[in-house]
């Protein structure tokens, strides 16, 4: 079986069992949208700070549950990595053909199929409540490929975690630190707008800010090839990073197993 089958294969493994547990799945189909709601609606008159970038704020807050949905699925599949670790499924797994990259992979392709589908859910919804989207139609999968980048960047920096502990339990004890810099960046407001000096400092240093700019220039600006090259930038680099390390990892783990 090539490398391309085996992803294949244990990419439709991790997909199916994600979709198996309703609960996850409620969860981040639902309080992205849920939040995008509660935010926008309570904070709509910030749209009219002079300077502000967006016509209301659910169009400024309309990334938000891509990158919301990016970090509940790519650390649930990271989870379920943990899980086949603890129960030893991993170590069978690596007496069988099956090459680490695609064990690597397919973890991580499993994550994307399904937070794809989950996308275009936050879509509808996010276009119901009266978002706009200025990019047309040729604009959505370039969203959704930005995106989705950011999931598999979060889902391998979660895969390491999984690899070096061998717990699912360390992996979700990383979850509020991916919050915490979720919202010490430039989510809420434009960082131009940032009044707090040492907060505006931390959101230009943090890269989801320019994840979540990237996908925002789409939503409310249209093509903005700069602020989209560099928001794709920042993403194929994290993944670059965080495969590398986890690829270490995966040694690592199979070298003591």
């Amino acid at each position: 079986m090539s490398a391309t089958a085996q992803i294949a294969f244990l990419g439709r493994r991790a997909f199916l069992r994600s979709i198996r547990q309703p609960g996850q799945m409620a969860f981040a189909l639902v309080f992205p949208l849920f939040f995008l709601f509660v935010v926008s609606s309570g904070l709509d008159p910030v749209s009219s700070v002079p300077g502000f970038p967006a016509d209301s704020y659910v169009d400024f807050m309309f990334a938000i549950p891509f990158v919301h949905g990016a970090l509940f699925t790519a650390l649930n599949s990271a989870i379920e990595l943990g899980r086949d670790i603890d129960t030893g499924f991993l170590n069978r797994l690596a007496l069988t053909p099956a090459r680490g990259i695609a064990i690597m992979l397919g973890n991580l392709a499993g994550g994307v199929a399904l937070v794809l589908i989950q996308y275009c859910i936050y879509f509808a919804g996010g276009l119901l409540m009266g978002a706009h989207f200025e990019a047309g139609l040729l604009g959505v999968p370039v969203l959704f490929v930005l995106a989705a980048l950011g999931a598999v960047a979060i889902g391998a920096a979660g895969m390491t975690v999984a690899l070096r502990s061998g717990s699912p339990e360390a992996v979700q004890g990383i979850f509020p630190l991916f919050f915490v810099g979720l919202f010490l960046s430039s989510m809420n407001m434009p960082r131009n707008l940032i009044e707090n000096s040492w907060f505006q400092w931390i959101a230009t240093v943090n890269p989801v800010s320019y994840l979540i700019e990237g996908l925002r220039s789409l939503i409310v600006a249209g093509w903005d090839i700069q602020t989209l090259a560099i928001g794709y930038g920042v993403a194929l680099g994290a993944i670059a990073l965080a495969l590398s390390v986890s690829a270490r990892a995966f040694r690592a783990r199979m070298t003591r197993t």
